[in-house]
C-alpha cells in the first residue's frame, strides 16, 4: 500500500481494522462495524501510553525516522472486543483528561481502571513484511533506538527523493504488513489480514 492511501478489513468479531492514512505515515484503528465512528477507536485507548510515540503509530512522528517507524518490528497493540470495555475506557479517559495540576482521588482511580482495562483487552501482532522509505538524516532520537532494532532484518528498499533537499526524518512510501489477532486463533483458523 502507497503514502496517502488508507486500508481496511474485516477484524475480529463485529470490528474492521483501519490502517488509516496520516500526513507523516499511518495510524492503526480498530472500529465497531456497526457503530458511528466516534473521537476514540477500540485500539487507541487499549494501547498506551496516550500523545507518546506508541506501536499503533507507524509514522515519523514524535521525531521518529522513517527507518525508525519500519525498524519498530513487529508491532504489539491492544484492542476493546466490546462496546462495553470502550465505553468505561472513553469514561475514564475523559476524567483523567480533565485534570489540573495535581490529579484528584477521582482521576487517580480512573486511571487505575483504564490501565486495568488495557492490561486485559486482546492483543493483536502488526509485522511490516517489506518497505520503500525516503530515510531520514537526523540523528536517531533515544526513544526511537529503544524500539527500532529490527530495520535491517525488516525487508526493505531505500528510495530516493524526488527533491533537491533530503529530510531530517524521511518517509514511509510503500507498505506491506500482517496483522494478526492471536485471541482468536484456533488450530483451524488464523485470524490473519495481509496487505497488498
Amino acid at each position: 500500500m502507497s503514502e496517502g492511501q488508507s486500508f481496511s478489513h474485516p477484524g475480529p468479531g463485529q470490528l474492521d481494522f483501519l490502517l488509516e492514512n496520516i500526513p507523516s505515515g499511518w495510524i492503526i484503528r480498530v472500529l465497531p462495524r456497526d457503530l458511528p465512528r466516534s473521537a476514540y477507536d477500540f485500539a487507541g485507548l487499549a494501547t498506551p501510553p496516550y500523545d507518546s510515540p506508541n506501536p499503533i503509530l507507524i509514522s515519523t512522528d514524535f521525531a521518529f525516522r522513517a527507518q525508525d517507524a519500519i525498524g519498530w518490528n513487529p508491532r504489539r497493540f491492544q484492542y476493546f472486543d466490546s462496546a462495553e470495555k470502550m465505553r468505561q475506557a472513553v469514561a475514564d479517559y475523559n476524567l483523567i483528561k480533565a485534570s489540573g495540576a495535581k490529579p484528584t482521588a477521582e482521576q487517580s482511580a480512573a486511571m487505575a481502571r483504564l490501565i486495568a482495562l488495557s492490561a486485559a483487552a486482546s492483543p493483536a501482532i502488526f509485522t511490516i513484511l517489506d518497505a520503500h522509505l525516503i530515510g531520514g538524516t537526523g540523528d536517531q532520537f533515544v526513544m526511537a533506538a529503544a524500539v527500532a532494532s529490527h530495520f535491517s532484518t525488516t525487508a526493505h528498499v531505500v528510495e530516493q527523493p524526488s527533491g533537491p533537499h533530503s529530510s531530517p526524518l524521511g518517509k514511509i512510501t510503500w507498505m506491506r504488513f500482517r496483522l494478526e489477532f492471536p485471541a482468536v486463533d484456533t488450530g483451524s483458523h488464523r485470524s490473519c489480514i495481509k496487505a497488498p
